[in-house]
């Protein structure tokens, strides 16, 4: 693994990356901290197969209904549903 600060690296970028593509890594320091690993881009292996899961996965026939529990959690209590208050007008 090689080492080089900002300032070598931006000299010797062209190096550098005939350097990473040959399968050295190169790691970009500053004050000798490392800040960047350089590595090689690899294509990806083969692209991916849209519908892969068609017919695979499946959904009751309520999974879209309401649910009261949930929807306790977010309004409070069943009578505290909107649809269940009254108007204060009409108390």
């Amino acid at each position: 693994m090689k080492v080089v600060n900002i300032q070598n690296a931006k000299t010797h970028l062209s190096r550098l990356l005939e350097d990473v593509v040959a399968g050295e890594e190169v790691v970009i320091a500053k004050a000798g901290k490392p800040l960047a690993r350089l590595t090689a881009y690899e294509e990806s292996r083969k692209p991916r197969k849209l519908g892969a899961l068609k017919g695979a996965i499946t959904e009751t026939s309520d999974c879209w209904a309401p649910d009261p529990e949930i929807d306790a959690l977010f309004y409070g209590a069943e009578d505290d549903l909107p649809e269940n208050r009254v108007a204060e007008s009409q108390r």
